[in-house]
């Protein structure tokens, strides 16, 4: 839980805050940017949120965040917050909320589909979420972007009898489904993994309509106003992470979404094409 005595000296006079136990993992200013951004090595509250529905995005951001260094003198919210995740993101796909330390905060989301719900990495094994997914259908499957995301499954397939998806060159044992090789994998006609080895040996994305989710292969830069990649946490192979990321031109998608990094919508495939490209152009030339 946040304390006001820890709180950044930076954070914007007011009720939320955010104290020195913040690892800038991302979450708050991604997720409620009208009241938190990128304080340098920390978070912190630029403007307090002053209507009722940044107040509430903001709680949420609170209860999203993977190491409680956010705190508020005003609870009115709160109890609110916990009860709003998953939260729509667009078509039947969700943000999960409630990141994990386990995996410093990366995003996980829920596909909700009528031949079963997928999780796509790991959030939190946290009682409002699993009872909320519980209420939308429960989990059928999660599938795991690689070995650094995937924080509280076990809790997750003890709860929902799901199936784990994950790559094999990744050395995670105990799972209930292990797939190889660099080509794509139909898990179903609507989901496809697509293998891309680099950022971990076992790294994929996955395919579901016109979402592409990332894990920590590829997300949006703001400050760039560009698609990025990190070859600085790159625990593999940079080249083959290059690789996999031009192997992505082939698939038509209008929007990624990562577990670290913001996520990008595109007007159109094609557009997101050319934003790939021109991703590509820059990091190889880095």
């Amino acid at each position: 839980m946040a304390r006001r005595t820890e709180a950044h000296a930076d954070n914007a006079p007011g009720p939320f805050f955010v104290d020195r136990t913040c690892i800038d993992c991302g979450t708050c200013y991604q997720f409620a940017p009208a009241t938190f951004q990128d304080g340098g090595d920390h978070a912190k509250v630029h403007t307090q949120p002053g209507d009722p529905v940044s107040r509430l995005w903001a709680s949420m951001a609170l209860v999203a965040c993977p190491v409680g260094s956010i705190g508020t003198d005003d609870k009115t919210d709160v109890a609110r917050a916990t009860q709003a995740f998953p939260h729509a993101l667009a078509d039947e796909v969700y943000f999960c909320g409630y990141a994990s330390e386990k995996s410093f905060g990366a995003w996980s989301y829920l596909i909700r589909r009528s031949k079963g719900n997928v999780l796509m990495d790991s959030p939190r094994a946290a009682e409002p979420l699993m009872a909320n997914l519980e209420a939308l259908g429960g989990v059928a499957m999660m599938v795991l972007s690689h070995q650094d995301d995937v924080a509280d499954h076990a809790a997750y397939r003890e709860r929902f009898k799901c199936e784990r998806v994950m790559h094999r060159a990744d050395r995670m044992t105990g799972l209930e489904k292990l797939v190889d090789g660099d080509e794509p994998i139909a898990l179903a006609e609507d989901l496809l993994i697509i293998p891309t080895p680099g950022h971990t040996a076992g790294s994929l994305c996955l395919l579901y309509r016109d979402f592409l989710f990332t894990g920590d292969h590829l997300w949006w830069n703001p400050e760039a106003g560009r698609l990025s990649a990190s070859r600085a946490y790159n625990w593999h192979s940079w080249e083959r992470q290059l690789a996999s990321l031009e192997k992505l031109l082939a698939f038509d998608f209008s929007w990624v979404l990562p577990g670290h990094g913001f996520l990008h919508k595109a007007e159109s495939p094609e557009a997101m094409r050319r934003d790939l490209e021109q991703a590509i152009r820059h990091l190889r030339s880095l």
